[in-house]
């Protein structure tokens, strides 16, 4: 694991604007808030080459009572280089007000040896040798089933909806999408990929807090580093990102239900799907919606306009009961509202176009490890997973967010089992405000 933080420095179009340290910058726009002298006046106290003293001189930064100021040190950016999916899932989780990407899995080197070692992941010393094996043997049935499936995709080019116009490179990258984004359920939850992320101070402290607090030894590592990349930049407010009562208590408490719900409905069988819906529309009876839905979506040109109020105010929650690890990964990165997933292997998933018998055994000791991870109920337990694990996954947040979600996750380019949940979810939202069917772009996920 690698962790790097990244200093933003001005353009050269900017060299007359002045210039501060993130936390220099966040108490001046904190005394601007409780001064009249105007910006001018509180820069000429800066002195960049004593940032320190700058602050002291403006205000005590650390006693000042509004965690508010953390807020205002702009974005600060890190790279995680080498971490496993699972802590990349869980940090995208818990940082909800960050911008970030992660690798694709078209990416990702797929090997044995692309995995944190078993020490580093908490796995049981007498359990190490079992779980290798396992992910040895799920990657040789990724690479499998990558090259079966690309030849197929040569013989049998309409699987893949080539575009009758695509160049010759067009069609060799669908072709390879093809076999990638159906063999990736083999891929081990463990396999090493990277995460960059740009947050402020105050969200990077309450994300490296919530890390520190968790069992898992990985995300105590990271939480270590990156708050030591961040003291270089903004030290007053990291030094004070440790493990806290409140934060350990939920993980646990969090730990233990998924450890009770895991052991109960740990299957490698195909789980069927199920999608709820539950929308809620009531307003103040002070504050009535005067806006109808059709007249919040039908001026957008695409995704991206505004949407007016009716669907800005309206609540939606939606959740499946089999979302994989695979799609898990991206959906979660959505960054509106709540998301919640007990993270548990309730089912496996494979796409139609792979028979599950060649690959029994591996399964079956997949899932024999799980259960005797959660018997020991060691937190190792998510690191047995493939991404083919189905788990129960909710999102609560505003209709026109879920709208974009919809439309984006079925759109152009859109991995064909987004498309199958969020068709469904969209049909479950329709059936409560069927209004908004005549506004809303559904897509076919076709081929971008």
């Amino acid at each position: 694991m690698r962790i790097t933080g990244i200093a933003i420095v001005p353009p050269p179009t900017a060299a007359d604007c002045p210039k501060v340290t993130p936390e220099l910058l966040a108490s001046v726009l904190a005394r601007y808030s409780r001064s009249n002298e105007g910006i001018a006046t509180i820069l000429s106290k800066v002195d960049l080459a004593n940032p320190d003293a700058s602050i002291d001189r403006i205000l005590k930064f650390v006693d000042y009572g509004h965690a508010s100021i953390g807020g205002l040190t702009g974005g600060l950016a890190v790279a995680l280089d080498d971490v496993s999916m699972w802590l990349a899932y869980k940090i995208f989780e818990i940082a909800q007000m960050a911008d970030g990407q992660e690798s694709s899995t078209r990416y990702i080197t797929m090997d044995a040896a692309n995995v944190p070692s078993a020490e580093e992941l908490g796995v049981p010393a007498d359990l190490a040798a079992r779980w290798r094996d396992v992910l040895a043997r799920a990657f040789a049935a990724y690479n499998s089933e990558y090259a079966r499936l690309d030849a197929l995709a040569v013989a049998e080019p309409q699987r893949v909806r080539v575009p009758a116009d695509a160049k010759p490179a067009v069609v060799a990258r669908l072709r390879k999408n093809y076999a990638l984004d159906r063999a990736r359920y083999f891929i081990p939850f463990a396999t090493r990929t990277n995460l960059g992320l740009v947050q402020s101070s105050r969200m990077w402290a309450t994300t490296v807090k919530h890390l520190d607090s968790l069992p898992q030894p990985e995300a105590r590592a990271a939480a270590a580093l990156i708050r030591g990349e961040l003291l270089k930049q903004s030290p007053r407010l990291m030094r004070y990102s440790v493990a806290e009562k409140s934060f350990e208590e939920q993980a646990r408490q969090e730990f233990a239900a998924s450890l009770a719900l895991g052991r109960e409905r740990l299957s490698s069988g195909p789980l069927a799907d199920e999608v709820w819906v539950h929308v809620d529309r009531a307003t103040p009876p002070f504050l009535p919606e005067s806006q109808s839905v059709a007249e919040s979506l039908r001026h957008r040109a695409n995704r991206y306009g505004q949407q007016g109020t009716a669907t800005r105010r309206m609540r939606v929650a939606f959740a499946w009961n089999n979302m994989a690890l695979a799609e898990l990964r991206d959906l979660n990165r959505h960054r509106t509202g709540h998301r919640y997933t007990p993270l548990i292997q309730a089912g496996f998933y494979l796409p139609p176009e792979i028979d599950r018998a060649p690959h029994a055994a591996l399964l079956a000791d997949q899932l024999e490890l799980t259960r005797e991870l959660m018997a020991r109920g060691s937190p190792a337990y998510l690191y047995s997973f493939l991404l083919g694990a189905q788990t129960p996954f909710e999102h609560t947040t505003q209709a026109d967010k879920f709208i974009y979600e919809a439309e984006l996750r079925t759109g152009m380019g859109a991995h064909f089992r987004y498309a199958e949940h969020l068709s469904a979810a969209l049909r479950g939202f329709f059936g409560q405000v069927p209004e908004a069917r005549e506004w809303v772009v559904e897509g076919t996920a076709e081929p971008e």
